[in-house]
């Protein structure tokens, strides 16, 4: 495997979202300032930003005045999102430093504009070299690759500019297009769109006259005159002009009826209607001969539906598509055919019909629809579709073959030569529709489908999600009615969430709400609050979610019912192949077996690879299915084994991130194996991605009230969530509520581990009071129960929150407790851990000596048992202790090798606390602006993270750095800030601060 990622593997748009995909996974791109920059780089084609531009095109006059300082951060950030492997000692290969700015290094291949770019240059030389049907296709693809405005996403002066600026490159290749098809004889077909183009943009001459001459060409005169006087009058209107010479002249031509105007060749013939039936087989065609005998031309769409909302992109994919835009090979001569897949209920039919009615000028031959009842009791036979199909292209029955076979082939000869749009609606599989797809270039085809139907030859799949917040709050307000869902805006959006944006869901609540007048829109947000109750409420009439997921799960055999049962017990949002493993009681083989046919059937969702997920509602209906179908001893036995493969989880993962610890030996064994890691970030990884699921796992425990020592041991293991600065509010929420649980079932060592873990919380959030009483608890029930392992842990602790409040004698002794603790059980690591963090108090105590050595030798500890994480912090805490004593240098090299593990391993509150001892240490040294830097970079870190106290660290470092730079007023001000937060955290840091300014203040008087 690669060290990191190259731009092999890469893609980027900016025509439409700003958008970036790693083999075909999009990634994120994190806020609309990150979108922005990386926006003005990939525009930059490769050539360096400076600093400078970056800030003034993205914040423009509003920049901040730390502003170079986020930019650097956003910078860092990206280059982690492009290349995730890289180690922090490698350059990066793709976001580069030139001098002071940056560039991004990548191939053409590897961005929509470029490639859009290329392919225009190419339509051009085509055209110029007389290749007019390749030019034309080379414009179309080129103009797929649009997907709404350009730079969509991202903000700032430079990203207005360049929109506009492409906007403008897109309409000249739309008109470059037309004019191109024009060449072709395509005038008839163009018109609509040239229409839709003019009105888009009224004043552009070009386009106008393209519709007047394809209007002249369709024998459209009066029409193509009525453009140019309209033109005219808008032009003398808006701008006070006269149309131009182009304009003008082609008014003169048509005029005149110059003759040069007809098209250059016989316009391409769109069916069989264009042409004269020789009766006479002698070539000889037009009056005096027979008309060709006309078959019907069927219009067998469903009604166009008036409030279909949303789907904008989509639409206008399905449509490019339709038209033969991006088959293979780039060209049209194959059939398009779009499979539309989705769960029961996302408006794949709706879609279907309504982009077919769009698309009824491509097909002026007809239309042709049936419902293939495919996860109905009956579903439709082939042979019974291809008769009604046979029926209505005018054969009688008498005539049509009896075998499938024949059917089929006479159906596909019947379609040869003439524009037709086939729609197959609800279909189970590929061999229901294999013999009902027209086999001729002209023709095309729409699928819609539960399952994925990926055997289908040449189809392009369309996986169909539900609608976005804003499109499913439109379609409440279209059925429901506009004034009411204004009128309460935000319990509408409660009303769309509940529905879980899906539309059928949407259509049938805002249906409920439009025939009861005396409802309020906050009346069904309650209404659909029950969770267990929802789907209740989702029917009207004959229409309800429920039966819809019935169909879908009735197809099910046995296996696949059960595990979609299970599936659904577990309350995270997601869950992945090696949980549900455990979950099912199978192996990983027969596990991804099941579960990508059910994402197959359009049950279950795959948002990554090895990770699945419900849709909201049908999550509900499964568990429905579960209380029925299963026995609550079934249930509980499924959710006890997933219990137990997050818990052997967490646990190594807790061992490999605190190397030495014996924690990770003390927890439970359930009796499952979990999941096996290769090293300490992979496996702190794991824990933040799973760290839902984990607290759920926690939440399921205190709200049955069994398993409440494994759910303790669980939280006990996802500590080291802590270094992270995540989940604070998530962890207090669930440590409290498991340790009320573990009190009134008097299960004192789930209690300790509880409050151990509470008093970790709170100590993060300097709530030092709180903190310490937890600690003091958990320190009386280890001695009570023999629990010597987090004992010492828990001594440990009280010996840091002592230290934090300056007590420093009370500090040693707790720590010398832990030590002898540790000892005991045997835990080098914990001596060492103790040792290092003694090292402040031993300097509270004016003992710098004493300091240095008890670093030196938790350092020393660390190395020789191999824990990087353990080496980290003990580097550093000598890096304090160095630099209290002066010296700086070798302080500065602790703390830059640590800097380097914490930033790898994510570990953002041991970062802030790096970042601050460097400001510390170079404000130390008189090297003020160096210092500002870190403390900016640490007061980022502390804010991203919800810190006050490391907040209060950073601005007072800040203030410092600012001042001994000589801005007075900006240090003033952060220090000011620094002592009103430090205030409210009751800090003693606070006296510090406070001396400080009254010093400054005296020596401005004094002044």
């Amino acid at each position: 495997m690669p060290d990191h990622a190259t731009s092999d593997d890469l893609r980027f748009a900016v025509l439409g979202p700003v958008l970036a995909w790693r083999d075909g996974v999009e990634l994120d791109l994190g806020t609309p300032l990150q979108r922005s920059i990386l926006a003005m780089l990939l525009l930059r084609e490769g050539h360096a930003v400076s600093p400078t531009e970056m800030i003034d095109g993205v914040w423009g006059e509003d920049a901040p005045p730390r502003a170079l300082g986020a930019l650097r951060t956003y910078v860092s950030r990206l280059r982690t999102v492009l290349e995730p492997g890289r180690s922090p000692r490698t350059p990066p290969q793709l976001l580069t430093s030139v001098g002071r700015g940056y560039a991004l290094r990548l191939g053409p291949a590897r961005f929509d504009l470029a490639v859009f770019d290329r392919e225009c240059a190419a339509a051009e030389s085509d055209r110029r070299a007389g290749r007019v049907e390749q030019a034309a296709r080379r414009l179309r693809g080129a103009l797929g690759l649009w997907s709404g405005e350009p730079l969509a996403g991202a903000v700032g002066p430079y990203a207005e500019h360049q929109r506009d600026r492409l906007a403008e490159r897109r309409i000249g290749a739309v008109e470059a297009l037309m004019e191109v098809d024009l060449e072709l004889g395509r005038h008839a077909e163009i018109i609509s769109e040239l229409v839709a183009l003019a009105a888009e943009h009224p004043l552009r001459e070009r386009i106008r006259v393209q519709l007047m001459l394809a209007y002249y060409r369709c024998g459209r005169q009066a029409e193509a005159l009525a453009v140019f006087t309209e033109t005219r009058q808008a032009l003398v209107d808006e701008l006070g002009i006269e149309p131009g010479a182009e304009l003008s002249e082609m008014h003169r031509r048509i005029l005149a009826a110059d003759p040069s105007l007809a098209p250059a060749s016989p316009p391409v013939r769109l069916s069989q209607h264009d042409d004269a039936w020789d009766e006479n087989g002698d070539g000889e065609t037009g009056p005096g001969h027979g008309p060709m005998v006309e078959m019907p031309r069927p219009a067998q769409l469903p009604a166009a539906i008036t409030d279909f909302t949303g789907r904008t992109r989509l639409v206008h994919r399905l449509l490019a598509l339709l038209r033969g835009e991006g088959l293979a090979g780039g060209t049209a001569e194959g059939v398009p055919i779009a499979a539309m897949s989705g769960i029961g209920g996302v408006g794949k039919t709706t879609l279907a019909v309504h982009v077919a009615h769009l698309a009824e000028d491509l097909f002026p031959d007809g239309q042709l629809y049936a419902d293939l009842r495919g996860y109905g009791v009956e579903p439709t036979a082939p042979e019974t579709a291809l008769v009604a199909f046979l029926r209505a292209l005018g054969i009688p029955m008498d005539v049509i073959p009896d075998g499938l076979a024949e059917r089929s082939a006479l159906f596909r000869s019947l379609l040869a030569d003439r524009r037709m749009l086939v729609l197959l609606d609800n279909a189970r599989d590929a061999d229901q529709v294999e013999h009902l797809l027209p086999g001729s270039a002209g023709c095309a085809a729409i699928i819609t489908s539960r399952g994925k139907l990926a055997d289908v030859p040449a189809a392009r799949l369309v996986d169909l999600d539900v609608l976005e917040p804003d499109e499913a709050l439109s379609l409440l307000a279209a059925v429901a009615g506009p004034e009411r869902v204004a009128a309460e805006r935000a319990a509408a959006m409660d009303v769309v969430a509940a529905c879980g944006f899906l539309p059928l869901a949407v259509r049938i609540v805002a249906a409920r709400l439009a025939s009861r007048p005396s409802w309020t829109v906050a009346s069904l947000v309650t209404r659909l609050a029950d969770e267990r109750r929802r789907l209740d409420e989702m029917k009207i009439g004959n229409l309800a979610v429920s039966a819809t997921f019935a169909l879908g799960y009735g197809q099910l055999d046995a296996r696949q019912a059960r595990a979609f049962r299970l599936l659904s017990l577990p309350e995270g949002s997601d869950i992945s192949l090696s949980a549900a493993a455990a979950l099912l009681d199978l192996t990983l083989s027969e596990t991804e077996d099941v579960l990508e046919s059910l994402v197959d059937a359009s049950l279950l969702e795959a948002p990554a690879q090895g990770r699945y997920r419900f849709h909201d509602l049908l999550k509900l209906f499964a568990r429905r299915q579960a209380e029925a179908a299963e026995e609550p001893g079934a249930r509980a036995l499924a959710l006890r084994r997933l219990l137990g493969f997050s818990l052997a989880s967490a646990g190594a993962a807790h061992r490999l991130a605190y190397e030495g610890s014996a924690v990770a030996d003390n927890l439970v064994d359930l009796g499952m194996r979990g999941h096996s890691f290769g090293s300490a970030d992979e496996a702190v990884a794991w824990l933040s991605a799973e760290a839902e699921n984990l607290f759920a796992a926690v939440a399921r425990a205190y709200g049955s009230g069994e398993d409440l020592l494994p759910a303790a041991d669980l939280l006990l293991a996802l500590e080291p969530l802590l270094e992270s600065g995540t989940s604070q509010r998530e962890f207090e929420q669930r440590v409290s509520a498991l340790l009320t649980a573990a009190r009134n079932a008097g299960e004192q060592r789930a209690e300790m581990r509880c409050r151990y873990m509470l008093g970790r919380v709170l100590f993060g959030a300097n709530r030092l009071a709180e903190a310490e009483s937890h600690f003091l608890s958990a320190r009386a029930l280890g001695e009570e129960t023999g629990d010597h392992v987090v004992l010492g842990e828990t001594c440990n602790a009280l010996a840091v929150v002592a230290g934090r409040q300056r007590r420093h004698t009370e500090a040693l002794d707790w720590f010398d407790r832990a030590t002898a603790i540790y000892r005991e059980v045997g835990n080098p690591a914990g001596e060492a851990l103790a040792s290092c963090y003694s090292a402040r108090d031993h300097l509270g105590l004016g003992r710098p000596g004493d300091a240095i050595a008890a670093a030196e030798r938790g350092l020393a500890v660390f190395s020789e048992i191999g824990s990087g994480a353990g080496t980290a912090r003990a580097r550093y805490h000598l890096g304090n202790v160095l630099s209290h004593v002066g010296r700086l240098n070798e302080a500065v090299v602790h703390h830059a090798e640590c800097l380097a593990f914490f930033r790898a391993s994510n570990q953002r509150v041991w970062e802030q606390r790096v970042c601050y001892r460097l400001a510390a240490t170079f404000i130390a040294a008189g090297r003020y602006a160096e210092a500002a830097r870190h403390a900016e970079e640490a007061l980022t870190v502390s804010r991203e993270i919800t810190h006050p106290y490391g907040e209060a660290q950073s601005l007072a470092a800040l203030g410092k750095a600012l001042m001994g730079v000589g801005e007075a007023a900006r240090g003033g001000d952060a220090l000011d800030k620094a002592l009103e937060i430090y205030t409210r955290l009751g800090s003693p840091e606070a006296a510090d601060i406070a001396a400080l300014l009254a010093e400054q203040t005296q020596t401005q008087v004094d002044s």
